[in-house]
């Protein structure tokens, strides 16, 4: 029996619970994976406050990294010993796991498995994003909310390495300074300034061509202001909760602007662009440009304080659980 993390109903952090749950040995195409490390991200609370629907009871969490115990019939690519990480499979709040091995990726020589299960979510999330959602050039600037976060840490360096001017928003001094240690070119502290006036300031009235935006519903009509005409709004998540409906010509009035709501899950859906993205976080580790910082660590038993924390805006950088 393996220790596991469930909710059988939607709810605050209090509807997880420790489970004890059978694990089994792997069907064909699977491997069971005995997690040494588990990410903790957003997507998590969404889902456990039911602003993601998924079918429930389910176990909790997207991401993890371990070593292979078992591969079953068809699987030639893993053997077990091999260190591995992956995202966007529910249920790694978890002990052991069944996972399919087409969507596992060997963690290179140079990355720990907590480094691996604290970065494939957040870092690939930035990979795509800066890459190929809005391919950010040299001497862009670029509007990031929630510059001090988990995504945004990794996001201000590799935004930097590329040569863009990164112009971050955080929520407290504290964070205006890791953000601004970790490459953020000029750092908005929100609950002191007006974060589109003071925009407008840096870039001289021009505003950004793109922003990212993963808080969502406090700061949605301020990061349209930010955007020069055919400026992109990248909308990818709800820190603040969810943006409320909105007419489309609102777009059209500020400016033709273009607006998107991407996933991992769309940009990793092939083995090939999976493959890709997950290289390109690795190197970009490896090269020393970009930092994978883990601000806490939390037993697989207290999942529901790391949720507190997280939701509560206490964390920065990565967070992890240790079974």
């Amino acid at each position: 029996m393996a220790k596991v993390v469930r909710f059988h109903k939607t709810g605050g952090p209090e509807v997880l619970q420790l489970d004890d749950a059978a694990v089994g040995e792997p069907a064909q195409g699977q491997v069971r994976v005995r997690h040494t490390a588990i990410g903790v991200n957003f997507i998590d609370t969404y889902q456990r406050s039911g602003l993601y629907p998924i079918q429930l009871p389910s176990a909790a969490g997207n991401e993890g990294a371990g070593v292979v115990e078992a591969v079953g019939p068809g699987v030639s690519q893993l053997k077990v010993g091999d260190h591995v990480a992956y995202t966007g499979q529910i249920g790694s709040y978890s002990e052991q796991k069944l996972l399919p091995a087409d969507r596992l990726v060997k963690i290179p020589q140079g990355i720990s498995d907590e480094q691996a299960a604290s970065m494939m979510l957040k870092g690939m999330t930035v990979q795509y994003l800066i890459h190929r959602t809005y391919k950010v050039k040299p001497g862009d600037p670029v509007l990031w909310h929630a510059a001090a976060g988990g995504v945004g840490l990794i996001a201000c360096q590799w935004l930097k390495a590329i040569g863009a001017t990164v112009i971050g928003t955080v929520g407290s001094d504290e964070k205006a300074k890791l953000a601004k240690a970790h490459g953020a070119d000029h750092v908005i502290n929100y609950s002191k300034e007006n974060f589109v006036e003071r925009v407008k300031e840096i870039t001289g009235g021009k505003k950004v061509p793109v922003v990212y935006d993963s808080v969502g519903k406090t700061t949605w009509e301020g990061s349209l202001d930010c955007l020069r005409p055919l400026g992109m709004m990248v909308s990818f998540g709800n820190a603040s909760g969810a943006v409320a409906p909105f007419n489309p010509t609102i777009l059209a009035g500020k400016g033709s602007l273009y607006l998107t709501r991407p996933t991992l899950v769309t940009y990793t859906a092939s083995r090939e662009d999976l493959e890709m993205t997950s290289k390109s976080l690795f190197d970009i580790v490896l090269s020393g440009k970009v930092k994978i910082e883990i601000s806490a660590r939390y037993k697989l038993a207290d999942a529901q304080q790391a949720h507190r924390d997280l939701e509560g805006r206490k964390t920065t950088g990565s967070v992890i659980l240790v079974p």
